[in-house]
């Protein structure tokens, strides 16, 4: 019996998030691939072997089947929102390269067209890192809304799972669909309409249809309660009882529908949505890290002969009463409940998340001021009246920070840490021979 679709597929397995990059390139290989097979992609893999690696900041030609796709891989120090990429040496490129505004952004208005509306509902979602289910037409689809809600929190990272594609042959599919226990914090996408009546118990369901641009705003999806969601009901909706804590952000929505109505470029649109996000997390996190910068120790407390000082407990409470007068109101009109969002913040996986890498980040920065304290002190005035066993240990100790700010690569300068080879070994030539010869073995 014929099956009523293509049941073919081309997969591309990379360790690198460059997901615009890499279906540009799936959408060139594969048709010549299912039409001349093997030597197609060996061709294909040929040329791919020739590409330069990915430095960051660069701008590369890679050249594939007869075309040159253009791109440039982001970095650390880009600033987030900023414009799409300009184009570059293409005057002695022929063809004229295929030029990719961005490796790895998806387009987010055309993902986020039919739920424009709701973005602020999905927003807080995504910050709380709630169970969400979003069922599709497509695994193209499904994929591209579940990558595109999670990139909506940047610059904060999203902390918890997520699944693209999801479906019942994945192992965690008891785990997800058992009612005995609540959902995960995860995001997954699916298209069977069985997870219809098995996920029927998670919190969140968005259902939506193919993704298509067009001259108009499409017609936005509705919110609905859960109960109303039938299995044979395939009209798209957001399924919650969730209330936002934020206002609506009616001003965002007009400039959309009038750069739909000039018709605006979608790269333009994405730029637009992006920026908007971008700006609304940034008022919700800037007031946390100036809260935790001031936990760090005062650097005329870090002395070179005592261990460094302890960051300070984050206390949720003392966080909540800098908020009146240093709150996101300072950089966001958006009113609302931001007190409660943030109480429910905290007991979320992508607080949890962040806070761990911004300590990881303060306690090498304290590692490093205090090697830096080290190199600053008079280290023979010292040991003038120190035992043997304190100036062994100084030089076990000394030995353990340069073997840790070499592994984690703490913002040290190199002649820092020179310095501080420099003072083992002057350390060690004061002891008598036989200490020497022992410590120069280790």
């Amino acid at each position: 019996m014929k099956r009523g679709y293509f049941q073919k597929s081309l997969v591309l397995v990379s360790r690198l998030p460059y997901v615009n990059l890499f279906q540009s390139l799936l959408q060139l290989i594969a048709p010549e691939y299912f039409d001349k097979l093997e030597p197609c992609l060996e061709a294909v893999c040929n040329e791919i072997d020739q590409w330069p690696p990915p430095v960051p900041g660069q701008t590369l030609n890679l050249p594939v089947m007869g075309v040159v796709i253009q791109v440039r891989i982001p970095s650390r120090v880009d600033k987030p929102g900023s414009s799409p990429v300009k184009q570059f040496n293409q005057e002695n490129l022929l063809p004229a390269p295929l030029v990719l505004p961005s490796i790895h952004e998806l387009d987010l208005f055309r993902c986020f067209q039919p739920v424009l509306i709701h973005i602020q509902m999905l927003w807080e979602l995504m910050l709380l890192g709630e169970p969400i289910v979003v069922m599709a037409p497509s695994p193209t689809v499904s994929s591209e809304m579940v990558l595109a809600l999670t990139s909506c929190l940047a610059p904060l990272r999203y902390c918890c799972d997520y699944r693209p594609y999801f479906t019942i042959h994945d192992s965690e599919f008891k785990e997800y669909t058992t009612r005995t226990q609540a959902p995960p914090n995860i995001v997954v996408g699916v298209t069977n309409p069985f997870f219809i009546k098995t996920l029927q118990h998670w919190p969140h369901i968005l259902r939506v249809g193919e993704l298509k641009m067009s001259g108009d705003l499409p017609k936005q999806v509705k919110v609905k309660k859960l109960a109303k969601l039938k299995t044979l009901d395939t009209k798209p909706g957001i399924y919650t009882s969730y209330k936002t804590s934020l206002h609506k952000d009616k001003t965002l929505i007009k400039r959309l529908l009038k750069g739909i109505q000039r018709k605006r470029p979608s790269e333009v649109q994405s730029a637009l949505l992006r920026r908007h996000l971008l700006e609304l997390t940034q008022s919700f996190i800037i007031p946390l890290e100036h809260y935790i910068a001031s936990l760090m120790p005062l650097q005329r407390a870090i002395t070179p002969w005592k261990n460094p000082p302890q960051i300070r407990p984050f206390c949720q409470e003392d966080f909540m009463k800098t908020l009146e007068h240093a709150g996101p109101q300072l950089t966001c009109v958006l009113k609302g409940d931001w007190l409660g969002l943030y109480r429910r913040f905290f007991k979320s996986p992508n607080f949890d998340g962040w806070y761990r890498q911004r300590h990881r980040e303060m306690t090498q920065k304290l590692e490093a001021l205090h090697l830096e304290a080290i190199c600053e002190a008079n280290i023979v005035a010292w040991m003038k009246d120190k035992s043997e066993v304190e100036i062994v240990d100084l030089v076990l100790k000394l030995r353990e920070k340069l073997v840790r700010a070499r592994c984690q690569h703490l913002p040290v300068k190199e002649e820092t840490l020179q310095r501080v080879s420099l003072y083992i070994e002057t350390i060690i030539g004061s002891l008598p021979e036989d200490l020497q010869a022992v410590l120069h073995h280790h």
